[in-house]
């Protein structure tokens, strides 16, 4: 019995449905691929599978150790039926799934750009990257969100390989959605480590936009400079103090997370300081009208000094405030209040 036993143990357990099983490659032919699978018989992937994945079957070469998934243990000409794209697929979800658990960086090529994101491809998985998990330095920083803009930017993209981190993975929906920015979180977390608020960089202008500037610096850390704190002034864009690819040397005025917040300004000489020794309230001022806003006018009496002639004040004559102001042109205002530490003046008609 004891041999009977050991003896049955030393048979090789048949190939069942969904195996997946190493062979060797015997014969590539136009109508199949056979594999020498040893003590479970002879594979045969049928032709129609290989024409249909080209791109899986140019690289195999007789003589190679391949891995392929059992369609059928033993078919009508006796061989084991055998799948290269099953395997593949099969593969290819247990090698995501073991990324994602061990929360691994995997390498993905782009195949397509649309307006939401990037369309990827791991081992013939199609999956996607969102615009909003491009890393900074990639992210579409368009004005005005003109989407062909954002498009063409995003197909530079186009069959270039990208290092990411799975973000969601369903294999019953065939879901793939990658990240760039959480693949470089650890390194920037670990970088941003050696900064803290208030310190000052120099760095690189990547970008403009209508909000403000993007500034590298640190290799591999990236701020924003608001455009409120690009300036003593008041501008409208921040290509009337900046260009891109200019250095630059600002202070990090805040990090959030990986959010790091940035400041020309606070390097430049606060124009209200000391504003006392020159203007007083009641004084009498030319200035001249910059911007009209919803509460008012916009009135530039010194470089970086600004003050506000409110609505009200039109109001009172029963007039409209652009029967009176003109853009560009200066007048004579009176100063009615005063802020020098909030950076506020409100003026009055003369």
């Amino acid at each position: 019995m004891k041999k009977l036993i050991a003896d049955e143990s030393k048979t090789p357990r048949l190939p069942q449905t969904g195996d997946l099983i190493e062979g060797r490659i015997i014969k590539i032919g136009k109508t199949a691929l056979i594999l020498e699978l040893g003590a479970m018989g002879t594979g045969i992937v049928y032709g129609a599978e290989l024409r249909e994945n080209s791109s899986l079957s140019k690289s195999l070469e007789v003589g190679q150790k391949i891995s392929a998934l059992v369609i059928n243990p033993e078919n009508e000409d006796g061989y084991v039926e055998l799948s290269l794209k099953e395997a593949n697929y099969k593969k290819t979800w247990a090698e995501l799934e073991e990324s994602k658990q061990n929360d691994q960086t995997i390498a993905v090529r782009v195949t397509e750009a649309n307006r939401g994101g990037l369309v990827i491809e791991f081992s013939g998985l199609i999956g996607f990257l969102p615009v909003s998990q491009l890393s900074p330095q990639n992210y579409p920083r368009v004005r005005g969100g003109d989407k062909s803009k954002i498009l063409s930017h995003l197909n530079q993209f186009v069959n270039k390989e990208i290092q990411v981190k799975i973000i969601s993975l369903d294999k019953k929906t065939d879901k793939l959605v990658v990240s760039e920015k959480a693949a470089q979180e650890k390194e920037m977390k670990k970088n941003l480590k050696n900064y803290k608020k208030g310190d000052i960089v120099e760095g690189i202008v990547t970008a403009l936009t209508n909000f403000g500037a993007f500034i590298k610096f640190d290799d591999n850390l990236e701020g924003l400079a608001h455009i409120s704190e690009l300036d003593w002034q008041i501008i409208d864009h921040p290509k009337q103090v900046l260009q891109e690819n200019e250095k630059v040397k600002v202070q990090i005025i805040d990090i959030q997370k990986e959010q790091i917040s940035l400041s020309l300004k606070a390097l430049k000489k606060d124009p209200w300081q000391n504003i006392e020794d020159q203007l007083q309230i009641g004084q009498t001022v030319k200035g001249k009208v910059t911007k009209f806003s919803p509460i008012g006018a916009l009135i530039q009496i010194n470089k970086g000094i600004h003050g506000l002639i409110h609505l009200s004040e039109f109001s009172k004559q029963n007039q409209q405030i652009e029967d009176i102001l003109k853009i560009d042109q200066s007048y004579d205002f009176k100063i009615i209040s005063l802020v020098p530490k909030a950076h506020k003046m409100s003026l009055g008609l003369k």
